[in-house]
């Protein structure tokens, strides 16, 4: 059967399941000693007898419900209770009475077999405390306690049904009475809740309109309480509780009633988000109860009836909202979606309705991950100070919305099969524009609060980073469905798009490594790869260079590389643009691509840097034989600008891997004897002969000292070893000559070390070509330096012997 734990207190229980610790944080209970309840009770009865009740019993009151999960109360107690609410000789406080009720609570709930004539005597005390002549009756917590005592009383198994019936007649008539006293206290609504549920789940069903009206009308009442989801997560759970006990009880005629005054017809006076929990909470039953032996006709009853009226409901919330353009400013809307979300996630996914999907995508941009409104209320100019604003943002990163969120993502990816096409197509355009959202909300705050109101920033980007899992799940589940032969190439070429574009503006926010994230990118790299026409639009996505270099708003400073928003998205089109490079047209990269490179290569974070360095590599070196003549020229011209580029900042801001890497690409990949290739030894040489000159002028054996990571000038020296064996045959005589000249000028230590080095390198070359010559030119080399160490020495041989050397240095070829 359909059976839940045993629950004794039932209003405790829906406190814990309502998402809200704070607000309805179950009633701690703190025991008592059996010496001290005794005494607590005798001194009870003492009152009567004296009769008077003064402050002292009061605290005793106090402290017996305080301890009511261990605490036993017996039929003499019971008795004692209702003697002195109902004695005439002495005014009881008014606080008193809601202690009084709660002790009969703790008796009906607790006794196996309550005693019939206690409940009898008890209503005869309630009808009277309950008369409109009593002024205690006006005190919200009196009535909360009264509702839920006379819940109790009718949910009693054994009990008459003519008692239980007057117990009913007396709540239902408190509920249309004195509903209002709840209006500003919803931390008392658990327990009118309870006692809702209690009398529902009794054997009769008599008064059962009022009840239900009560319950799903107060919520619109002006002077009732104003709804919220954690009030509709207990509407789930006490309707869950409900229907489990009418099945457990065989009470299917209940079942029946409840069902048609339920959902039977529409009724304006009910609040949605209740009935749309009530409904989840009936639908939760019915796939527990499932595989439970419960007749498979009373479950596929109660599982249309609920089906039907949240695919109503929702019908109604998506076309309301997308049709004012997605503001979700209405209180009821708002609350509708937040309920459809956690309900889902609650009950799991069923034969969706496509109006569900949509509802799930719009709580989810809209109530789960509403950066759009927080960078409004941020941005926009107000009276409110930030610290409200902080505050909000505490509040929903604790909220149940945000903390369920990976649950609510799953139903709403897993709901996106079975949802039409052009409901997946209303659900795409939803989430590709939130990223873009997002990626301009987000910059312009990050703009504004960075270093100023740090805490504010960081709640806003948990919740932007949750968010970004969200879209990469979505994302997946997207190009599983439509990349595929099942749609055609211009649809999947757009799908593909579509996402790498909203991945670049969530890139900010993707701080850890996801399989799901690797896969869709690499299936949609695949598409767009071979497609000119789409690479080229994904360019067109990229900010411009006026774009990059001004802020947006011209009224504040703005510094470019500080904008880490607009970074991390650049950052992710330099790493994206070289799998599909071989396809841009070379004017296409020219315009669209060249200068930010260009700019980026200036980024002083190393990693940017390195991305742009990469991305020239990957243009460099495209293209072989069938190079477009265009093509060669871009590239030439291109080279003059990165060389001078990289060094400029160089070693300061330029990543020596990167710019090496830019430089073994132009020697390797430019036509023979390009100028370009000139250009950049005469660049290098000079840089490095700069550096060098620096570095030991302060300290001859700077390179031999250095511990770790070389000197920057020394990377720079190597550098021009390993270009001796990759440039052309053609460059090769002018890279030597220049090398030379910069190694003669180092001092002594120095030009041992880069002697050494190119020993080892020519001994281990294979190059039969060039390895003769470089022989050569190493001897002379070797002869040029040693004689300068010994200048004294030196000078008494004869000039034509340093004329010689010198001309196998200008000249190695020949002389080789």
């Amino acid at each position: 059967m359909s059976r839940q734990p045993d629950i004794l207190f039932l209003e405790e229980w829906l406190k814990s399941r309502s998402g809200d610790p704070k607000k309805f944080s179950p009633k701690k209970s703190y025991p008592l000693s059996a010496r001290a309840i005794i005494q607590a009770w005798a001194e009870l009865r003492e009152s009567l007898q004296q009769p008077s009740f003064h402050q002292q019993h009061l605290q005793h009151l106090k402290s017996l419900v305080n301890s009511q999960t261990s605490l036993h109360v017996a039929d003499p107690q019971a008795r004692l209770v209702l003697r002195i609410l109902s004695s005439s000789n002495f005014s009881l406080p008014y606080e008193s009475y809601p202690l009084l009720f709660r002790l009969l609570y703790i008796w009906v709930r607790k006794a196996s077999k309550p005693t019939f004539d206690i409940i009898d005597s008890a209503m005869g005390v309630l009808s009277h405390l309950f008369s409109s002549q009593f002024d205690s009756g006006n005190n919200p917590v009196f009535f909360s306690e009264g509702i839920l005592l006379l819940g109790a009383f009718s949910f009693v198994p054994s009990l008459s049904e003519k008692s239980k019936t007057v117990c009913l007649d007396l709540l239902s008539r408190q509920l249309i009475e004195k509903y209002q006293l709840l209006g500003s206290f919803t931390e008392l609504v658990p327990d009118f809740l309870a006692g809702i549920g209690y009398a529902l789940s009794s054997s009769v069903t008599v008064h059962y309109h009022r009840i239900l009206n009560s319950l799903f009308e107060i919520w619109h009442k002006d002077d009732g309480p104003q709804g919220n989801i954690f009030l509709g997560l207990i509407v789930l759970h006490l309707f869950d509780w409900v229907m489990s006990n009418l099945i457990n009880f065989q009470f299917l005629d209940k079942i029946h009633v409840i069902l048609q005054e339920t959902f039977g017809s529409l009724k304006e006076n009910y609040a949605s988000f209740a009935v749309f929990m009530a409904a989840a909470g009936v639908l939760r039953v019915v796939n527990r109860s499932a595989s439970s032996g419960v007749k498979l006709e009373i479950l596929s009853t109660m599982r249309v009836s609920a089906v039907v009226w949240m695919e109503a409901l929702t019908n109604d919330l998506v076309s309301g909202t997308l049709r004012v353009n997605n503001s979700g400013n209405d209180h009821k809307s708002r609350l509708l979606l937040q309920c459809v979300s956690l309900a889902l996630a609650r009950t799991g996914s069923f034969s969706g309705h496509s109006s569900l999907f949509v509802c799930l995508a719009l709580a989810l941009l809209t109530e789960i991950f509403p950066l759009p409104r927080l960078y409004k209320s941020v941005i926009e100019p107000s009276n409110a100070p930030l610290e409200l604003k902080l505050n909000e943002v505490k509040e929903h990163l604790d909220n149940i919305l945000f903390q369920e969120a990976g649950a609510v993502t799953a139903i709403f990816c897993n709901q996106y099969v079975a949802a039409d096409e052009e409901n997946k197509n209303i659900v795409d355009n939803l989430i590709w524009e939130y990223c873009q959202d997002i990626y301009f909300g987000h910059r312009q705050v990050a703009l504004v609060l960075k270093g100023k109101e740090d805490e504010l920033l960081e709640g806003l980007e948990k919740i932007a980073e949750s968010a970004f899992l969200m879209v990469v799940v979505f994302a997946l589940a997207v190009t599983k469905h439509k990349l595929n032969s099942k749609f055609a190439q211009e649809i999947q070429m757009e799908v593909s798009l579509r996402i790498l574009v909203s991945f670049s503006c969530v890139e900010y926010f993707r701080h850890v490594r996801l399989p799901e994230y690797m896969e869709t990118i690499r299936k949609v790299v695949a598409t767009v790869n071979s497609n000119e026409h789409t690479c080229t639009s994904f360019l067109n996505s990229m900010p411009s260079y006026a774009d990059l270099t001004n802020g947006p708003d011209p009224k504040t400073k703005y510094f470019w590389s500080e904008d880490e928003v607009q970074t991390a998205r650049i950052l992710f089109y330099l790493r994206v643009i070289p799998t599909f490079i071989e396809c841009l047209p070379s004017i296409v990269f020219s315009n669209m691509v060249a200068p930010t490179m260009f700019l980026y290569l200036e980024h002083p974070d190393g990693k940017v840097a390195q991305a742009s360095h990469s991305l020239f590599v990957a243009f460099i070196s495209m293209g072989k034989e069938s190079e477009k003549n265009d093509r060669v020229s871009l590239k030439e011209q291109l080279v003059f600008h990165y060389i001078q580029t990289s060094l400029l900042g160089y070693p300061l801001i330029t990543p020596f891997e990167g710019m090496a890497s830019g430089v073994v690409g132009v020697a390797q990949h430019l036509p023979s004897g390009s100028p370009a290739t000139f250009y950049c030894i005469h660049s290098l040489v000079e840089k490095a002969n700069q550096l060098c000159s620096e570095v030991f002028t302060h300290e001859a054996d700077a390179w031999k000292k250095r511990q770790g990571e070389p000197e920057p000038s020394k990377k720079l020296m190597d550098l021009l070893l390993r270009l001796l064996f990759l440039v052309d045959i053609q460059v090769l005589p002018d890279l030597m000559k220049q090398l030379a000249q910069v190694i003669t000028a180092l001092p002594r230590d120095a030009q041992n070390m880069v002697l050494n080095e190119l020993y080892s390198l020519v001994a281990d070359s294979e190059d039969v070509m060039r390895k003769p010559a470089l022989v050569s030119w190493l001897q002379s080399l070797s002869y040029l330096c040693t004689s300068a160490a010994h200048k004294n020495a030196a000078s008494q041989k004869s000039v034509g012997e340093d004329n010689l050397t010198l001309a196998s240095i200008q000249d190695p070829l020949s002389s080789g």
